[in-house]
Parts: C-alpha cells; structure tokens; sequence
C-alpha cells in the first residue's frame, strides 16, 4: 500500500542524510500516516482512512463529507 494520505495527498520524499564528516546520501522522509476511523452521518457507516494529523484537522474542521469530495476533486484517493 503507498504511503499517502487519503484527504491531504501527502507522501514519501526523499533527501539527504548527512553524517558528521558532511558526506550525503539518499534516504526517504515518510509521512506520519495513522488509520483512523470516521462515522460518516449521510451513509450511516463508519470509514476507515489513512490519515496525516493535517487531515483529522482538516476533516474536523470542514468535515468528513466535504474533506472526501475535496480530495476527490484534487485527484487524491
């Protein structure tokens, strides 16, 4: 499964690790993804979805619905 989130779209990217002698080599940052469950009122159901943080706040702050209909207008799940 990627590792993106459901409502906000984010994901893996990669940089630099940086060792004391300053030499760099690539690795990955990888976002802090939880799977939560939500109880969506117009189906009567709860979801589960893989979330960042700024997602449960986006979601509590515009709602369930209205967060799922936005991602799927910006091409995210």
């Amino acid at each position: 499964m990627p590792r993106i989130c459901q409502i906000t779209g984010k994901k893996t990217i990669s940089g630099n690790r940086v060792s004391h002698s300053n030499v760099k080599t690539r690795r990955k940052f990888y976002p802090n993804l939880q799977y939560k469950r939500f109880w969506l009122a117009e189906e009567s159901r709860w979801v589960q979805l893989r979330v960042t943080p700024k997602g449960m706040k986006t979601i509590n702050k515009i709602g369930l619905a209205a967060a799922m209909k936005r991602a799927k207008e910006n091409g995210i799940g």
